[in-house]
């Protein structure tokens, strides 16, 4: 994780913990020629525009006042959405029983990425439940292999 996102999560915690909020994930991107700082933030039941809204310019606040980012930027504050990444314990431990997504660093039964119901996380392997063509199969994925991981919506 870079600083300039350590610096984030360490500045919208106090915020979000105020708010009963979660932190889901801070990234500093170039995309062209422009830097975004997103950060995405969840509850349970979802959050809504004006929550958004509201750490956004309490966040805001913040860099003003310690200015710790040298490029312009513009500051997203927005919700994960309906894919939300796993990237915490509690996200995977979360996500059991639900369609996720992975992708791998190699590929694991001749796959790299995978889409299935996350059956059991221990906190070393994750197993999905997938179906290939016809036949359902379990498949063993140890966490270290694991590039990325989030929720998935299925629209059959």
């Amino acid at each position: 994780m870079s600083k300039i996102n350590e610096l984030v999560e360490s500045l919208t915690t106090p915020i979000l913990d105020d708010m009963n909020l979660e932190l889901v994930e801070v990234e500093f991107v170039k995309e062209g020629s422009s830097w975004f700082l997103r950060v995405f933030i969840d509850k349970e039941s979802g959050v809504d525009i004006e929550e958004c809204g509201l750490v956004s310019e309490r966040l805001s606040e913040k860099l003003d006042e310690l200015d710790p980012i040298q490029q312009n930027y513009f500051l997203e504050v927005s919700s994960p959405g309906a894919e939300r990444p796993l990237k915490k314990e509690k996200d995977f431990h979360k996500a059991i029983g639900k369609l996720v997504y992975v992708k791998t660093y190699e590929p694991i039964d001749g796959l790299k990425e995978m889409e299935g119901v996350l059956t059991s996380y221990d906190g070393e392997t994750l197993v999905l439940a997938m179906k290939i063509k016809t036949r359902k199969k379990n498949v063993t994925i140890p966490k270290e292999k694991v590039a990325k991981a989030r929720l998935a919506v299925s629209f059959s």
